[in-house]
């Protein structure tokens, strides 16, 4: 198996619940979101560097209204310039980090709860490669772990028919813009949302929340 990697250490490091905004509890939905054509514009070679990071519209207010409607937001993007050579994971986390800013920055409450990423070739047929969910999958242990246990202490991910008693995904959503994104929502077992990459989340926040 070759997991999913957070930005920096381990994937079963510790991870901080930032509350939900106005003291909401957190009834187990999440928000699956792509990050390229979602969050931020893509590029056909890639977002290699902070510079190149523009957020689309509304992709900011869209993760905050998540977040004020209960929802915690993970972000599962596929990231193959790092395990190819073209770039260091240290890269991707300077470019995740100026996302985190900018969406801060124009919303308060747009918080990545967490950010998953897969760093291998489509010819290495990882599991957490999109179109295949181990990325969801990893997410939902994750949170659900960190919920009761910041220190994500005990946690062993488990994938594929290795993952028994699976919680149920209702009420949750998988937002993308390509087909790997609705594909892997498929496989796991979520609603997908396909989006316009020119207007992201924004463009589907209220087929989300109603």
């Amino acid at each position: 198996m070759l997991p999913p990697q957070r930005d920096s250490g381990k994937l079963e490091q510790p991870l901080d619940m930032i509350p939900l905004p106005g003291g909401k509890a957190w009834d187990g939905r999440i928000a699956y979101l792509d990050r390229d054509g979602v969050i931020n514009r893509g590029f056909e070679d890639y977002v290699n560097s902070v510079d190149q990071v523009e957020l689309l519209p509304m992709a900011a207010k869209s993760i905050g209204e998540l977040r004020r409607s209960g929802f915690r937001v993970c972000v599962v993007t596929n990231q193959s310039p790092v395990g190819r050579g073209l770039w260091s994971r240290e890269n991707l986390a300077s470019i995740h980090s100026e996302i985190r800013r900018l969406l801060l920055l124009d919303d308060k409450d747009a918080h990545l709860d967490l950010v998953l990423h897969s760093p291998y070739a489509p010819w290495e047929n990882s599991w957490a490669r999109k179109p295949n969910p181990g990325m969801l999958e990893a997410s939902r242990q994750i949170m659900n772990h960190a919920h009761s246990d910041s220190s994500l202490s005990g946690l062993t991910i488990l994938y594929g028919p290795d993952w028994k008693d699976r919680p149920s995904e209702d009420g949750s959503v998988m937002v993308g813009d390509r087909g790997v994104d609705m594909k892997a929502s498929a496989e796991f077992g979520v609603i997908g949302h396909r989006c316009d990459p020119d207007d992201g989340i924004g463009g589907v926040i209220q087929s989300i929340l109603g």
